[in-house]
């Protein structure tokens, strides 16, 4: 299996880059990073020799069986598009892409091509979010009732990518930051995303742009008519890995309440008798990228489909609200 690395503009990719160097079944690795100091700061950080090449000559010319997206989020769709046009797979750091008809594209070339897709959607292999899954798989404590989650990150203008301010290429709060929380309940509850309640952004913290709406939250139904209530907004100070709302979750079922978290490491479980259970969490067996590989060799689209639904949920709930408008109300009315 040989790969290419398309774009280093966000630091996620340096995760998938150093799985790779260390992955058995990858044979070779190529880089493109067209940004002058993009390419410059990652072949400090990472060493990495680039090839001086466009995208479009590698894939004509290159062997290669699969194109990994790390460029800027609004440059990320057309990247897989064309990848998908010369018969290569797509494994891409979150958002994949940031509009529904890149998406549409996406997995229309997927089906037609059978080209498997994957993304960095590391909480799905947190030691937690698999023993959730194991729970909740039991039946011990019911289906799921409702379920809420946290996803505050900071907007940290000192760290993160300029890129993120420029108009067209963030894409949107809820499609950059809700993925993971939508394609996680997805993952252990196996349903599906199938109406939009509410859904709003607004800008509060992104004090020197204010088109970027940081404040996102939003309430849906999945099949079984449980609910989901959401906020991932770039509220949270500084240390937002240290807060208990980063990427924390509380999930009611018939017969128990169940609350896990990134940095709990474990979960939670409150039952309609009184009881309190701690449950620890599991190691993972794998990661995306091996899962990405399995399912080239094997033929099957799971991990794929899961994908482009939870994608698509997060780009219909983005365009939900973008198309919102408050209205005021007054509450002193006994209308």
């Amino acid at each position: 299996m040989n790969i290419l690395f398309y774009g280093f503009r966000h630091g996620h990719i340096d995760t998938l880059y150093k799985m790779a160097k260390s992955c058995a079944d990858i044979d070779k690795i190529y880089c493109i990073e067209e940004d002058e100091n993009a390419r410059k700061a990652a072949s400090e950080r990472l060493g990495i020799t680039f090839e001086d090449v466009s995208l479009e000559k590698a894939l004509a010319e290159y062997d290669i069986d699969a194109v990994a997206v790390g460029a800027r989020y609004g440059d990320r769709g057309s990247a897989a598009i064309k990848a998908m046009t010369y018969g290569k797979h797509i494994i891409a750091d979150k958002p994949l892409c940031t509009s529904l008809s890149e998406l549409s594209e996406i997995e229309c070339l997927s089906r037609e091509k059978d080209l498997k897709i994957a993304c960095m959607l590391d909480l799905r292999y947190m030691p937690s979010a698999i023993t959730a899954k194991k729970l909740y798989d039991s039946g011990k404590y019911g289906k799921l009732v409702n379920i809420s989650f946290d996803g505050q990150h900071c907007i940290d203008y000192v760290h993160r990518p300029s890129w993120y301010f420029e108009k067209g290429m963030h894409g949107g709060t809820i499609n950059d930051l809700g993925i993971h929380g939508v394609d996680l309940v997805s993952h252990i509850f196996g349903e599906e995303f199938v109406k939009i309640d509410y859904a709003e952004t607004r800008n509060k913290y992104a004090y020197d742009h204010d088109f970027f709406r940081d404040c996102a939250m939003f309430v849906c139904t999945l099949t079984s008519g449980a609910k989901v209530m959401a906020d991932v907004s770039y509220s949270a100070p500084a240390n937002q890995s240290a807060l208990p709302t980063y990427w924390q979750f509380r999930c009611w079922l018939e017969r128990a309440m169940m609350i896990f978290s990134v940095n709990s490491g474990n979960v939670t479980v409150y039952d309609n008798e009184g009881k309190c259970e701690t449950f620890d969490g599991i190691v993972p067996e794998s990661t995306y990228l091996e899962d990405f590989l399995k399912e080239i060799s094997s033929g099957t689209r799971e991990f794929t489909d899961s994908v482009i639904k939870s994608t698509r949920s997060c780009l219909e709930i983005q365009k939900a609200a973008e198309q919102n408008i408050p209205t005021s109300c007054d509450a002193g009315s006994d209308n």
